[in-house]
Parts: C-alpha cells; structure tokens; sequence
C-alpha cells in the first residue's frame, strides 16, 4: 500500500510537470501557431526570477506564483512588439528568430548570472510514508498543475477576452470586423503564454540546479507534449501530459531514468505515427 502511493504521488507529479512545462507553449503554438524555440528560456528565466526575488526577501510563494511570472510576461511582450508581431504567418522566420532570441537570452543570462549552477531552498519538507520517503513540495508542484489547468479551462470557456482570443485566432478578418484588433490580442495572448512559461520555471525551480543553459532541458518535452496532444488546447494538453507521464515514470521506476526519457521520446514517435493529428486530432474532436 505504501508503495502504491508513493508510485501515485510520483506519476502524478510527473503528470503535473510535463503540464506546467508545456502550457506556456501551448497557448503560444496551439492557439497563435507560433514556434517559439525561445520557450525554454522564458522558463529558464523564470527559474532565476525567483531567485533573485527570494534571495531579495520577497516571499518565495509569492515570488513564484506572481514575481516570475510577470516578469517574464512582460519580457515576452517587448519580444512579441518588437519581434513576433512582424512574423505572424512566417513559419520558418519565426524559427529562425526565436533560436536567435534563445542564444541571446542563454548569453545574457550567463553575463549576469555566470555559468554556475544556482538553486533555492524547496519551501516544502518531505516525510515518510512507511520505509519511503516523499518529496512535499511534489504536492504543491501538482497542486498548482491542477489549478492552471481549471483556470484555462474557465478563463477560454467563460470570460470575454477567452471567446475573443479564441475567435482571433480561427478567423482575424471577422474579429477585425466585429470591432476588435487582432494584434492586441495577439500581443495579449503571447503574453499570457511568457507568464505560462515564467511561472512553470519559478515552480520548478527548487527541484533543479539552474544554469543559463537550463532551457534546453525543457523545450524537447514541451514541444512533444503539445503536438502529441493535438488541436486541443486544454484535453490535448491533459491528455498527452497523462500518457507520456506514465510511461516516462513506468521506465524510470522498472529500469532507470535515463531509459524514462528514452521511453518518453519512442512513445511520441509512436504516437505522431499512429495518430498524426495528436490524441485530439482523433479523440475528444470538437472539445477545448
């Protein structure tokens, strides 16, 4: 029994995880069909928010679950008003300059910071669970999963700017129509999505030695788990996250980690074959 739960505990924030790093970029890619090979970097980013915040005596909840992420949104704006915004609609530009834009955050960050691992205290002390000992924090990790998911889900579905942002991106010439301007939304969406980013940094970031090169370590994951959940923003990005969790800790509990990640990238290969639209593009069709 004990075992059981600890096993739980550990899918669940594996779950969780892959969900708070990869919302940021589902908001940006799925919604706007931007390709944002920066999104590591905003999390990055976020990561250090918080620990210049915390070491600054702000209170760390406060500095993950509101600091970072606007900081990081408003660093997301200056880039989609100076950059993103003349790319709409250029796939491949987009790419190109948002690997650009990731190389000078990596050695922006580094002039600041140095090449040296940098981490903070996690907040939450673990316990015992019989012979095994359980990480707390992983609660708060999944605690905050879980309410990101149920605020996208009521912000898209129930508010205003939600249905507007949603109409824009299906059609801009009727939004632009009816009165409103797309490139306010835009600029509003991509901002939304940088907070997205910043706050799945400043989350994980007591679980992780930070180096400026600590992107790198996310933008694979992410962009895996948003494809292979398809045109779904919200079950898309439940979905996939559920399945490619599972089978990332199944590996790693059985053999090692390393084969989890091994075992995580063959299922999305796997998956993309089987079904080229994303779990979305063939199940819960229609659905948010």
């Amino acid at each position: 029994m004990d075992l059981s739960f600890v096993l739980l505990i550990e899918l669940l924030y594996a779950i969780a995880s892959l969900i708070l790093i990869s919302s940021g970029l589902a908001v940006v890619f799925g919604m706007m069909k931007v390709i944002n090979l920066a999104h590591g970097e905003f999390i990055m980013m976020g990561g250090f928010v918080t620990i210049v915040a915390e070491n600054a005596g702000v209170n760390i909840f406060v500095a993950m679950l509101l600091v970072a992420p606007i900081t990081v949104g408003l660093i997301g704006l200056v880039v989609e008003r100076l950059i993103i915004r003349h790319l709409y609609g250029r796939l491949i530009d987009t790419m190109l300059a948002t690997w650009g834009l990731s190389l000078f955050f990596v050695g922006l960050v580094t002039m600041i910071f140095g090449n040296t691992t940098t981490s903070i205290t996690t907040p939450i002390t673990g316990f015992s669970v019989g012979d095994y000992q359980v990480n707390g924090y992983n609660f708060f990790v999944i605690l905050v999963a879980i309410s990101l998911v149920t605020s996208m889900y009521i912000f898209l579905k129930t508010t205003r700017f939600g249905l507007i942002a949603r109409g824009t991106m299906q059609d801009p010439d009727i939004a632009t129509a009816l009165g409103y301007s797309p490139a306010r939304v835009y600029m509003a969406t991509f901002f939304c999505g940088s907070a997205l980013s910043g706050l799945a940094g400043a989350v994980l970031a007591p679980l992780v030695g930070l180096v400026p090169s600590s992107g790198a370590t996310y933008i694979a994951k992410a962009f895996i788990t948003v494809i292979g959940g398809g045109p779904s923003l919200i079950f898309g990005l439940v979905s996939s996250s559920a399945g490619f969790g599972l089978v990332n800790q199944f590996f790693t509990f059985y053999i090692s980690p390393v084969y989890g990640e091994v075992a995580l990238l063959i299922s999305a290969v796997v998956l993309l074959r089987v079904m080229p639209q994303g779990i979305t593009g063939k199940y819960f069709r229609g659905k948010m």
